[in-house]
């Protein structure tokens, strides 16, 4: 069997306008690339995703049915010692990979954080940007390059759950080794913003939040972190300095919070609408 340094997996469906762009990004790595292995994970798409894909990668596979599960099927095909899962909108800076294999090899670490910019067009993506950068390597955030060995020790993704299985993974791969966070960015292509199609993922990704609290507590001091007014709206733009760059940048500021109001609007509505059996 072939080894490399790092397999990379991403999951895709329908992402015809973006995949190109994300294996570009692999193919401009510093880290050598016979050391690098691209392992996709379709989930039934009806565009030329994979046809895209194949030209790019011979490891194309179809899976699901939700990203959970995609993740956990391609982990398993991987021959790195190290593994790192992408979205199909996203793109890696060039050295990403080479300064997460010299990290976790010179610090000890099992798992790394990979700071996010959220890239596309207009003002209200400017705002998603800054607002991003607050979340890199907090409980908002989720170890993205981790050691194979260690992410199959704690069981890969719980795919029973859809949208906090991030935090949930997070948590778990933590109390396994230390973490840490390299410089080098992951760049999110988020295209134009849009109101009504940002609050429907949103609304999407949440609807297993109430799972996740059950699984840990709603007493846990993450959870209470990751779901409280005080972290959410305040703690985590200024904790650690952070309300310095908060300061500067008042418009910005101002706009995160009037997204922060309407996915959490959303949320109480999903709730009670839940609630009364709707």
């Amino acid at each position: 069997m072939e080894s490399y340094d790092v397999s990379i997996i991403i999951t895709t469906r329908n992402e015809e306008e973006n995949i190109a762009d994300c294996l570009k990004s692999i193919k401009e790595q510093t880290h050598p690339q016979n050391m690098i292995e691209v392992i996709m994970v379709d989930n039934n798409s009806t565009d030329n995703t994979v046809e895209i894909a194949r030209r790019f990668t011979d490891k194309v596979y179809n899976y699901g049915p939700e990203r959970s599960a995609q993740r956990n099927f391609g982990i398993k095909q991987a021959a790195g010692e190290y593994v790192i899962y992408l979205d199909t909108d996203m793109a890696l800076s060039p050295a990403v990979i080479a300064e997460c294999v010299a990290k976790c090899e010179g610090k000890d670490c099992v798992a790394l954080y990979i700071p996010e910019r959220i890239k596309g067009r207009g003002f209200w993506i400017r705002v998603r940007d800054f607002e991003r950068s607050f979340y890199d390597a907090t409980v908002i955030d989720c170890v993205r390059f981790i050691r194979k060995d260690k992410f199959l020790e704690i069981g890969g993704f719980d795919e029973s759950l859809t949208g906090p299985e991030d935090w949930d993974f997070d948590r778990r791969i933590r109390q396994v080794g230390n973490t840490g966070i390299i410089n080098s960015p992951i760049y999110h292509n988020e295209g134009e913003f849009n109101l009504r199609k940002y609050l429907n993922k949103k609304s999407y990704y949440a609807k297993d939040f109430q799972r996740y609290i059950d699984k840990w507590g709603k007493d846990d001091p993450v959870i209470k972190k990751q779901f409280g007014l005080g972290y959410r709206y305040f703690g985590v733009f200024v904790e650690y300095g952070k309300w310095k760059k908060a300061l500067i940048h008042p418009v910005l500021l101002s706009g995160v919070f009037v997204l922060r109001f309407f996915v959490g609007i959303g949320y109480l509505l999903k709730r009670a609408s839940k609630s009364k059996g709707l």
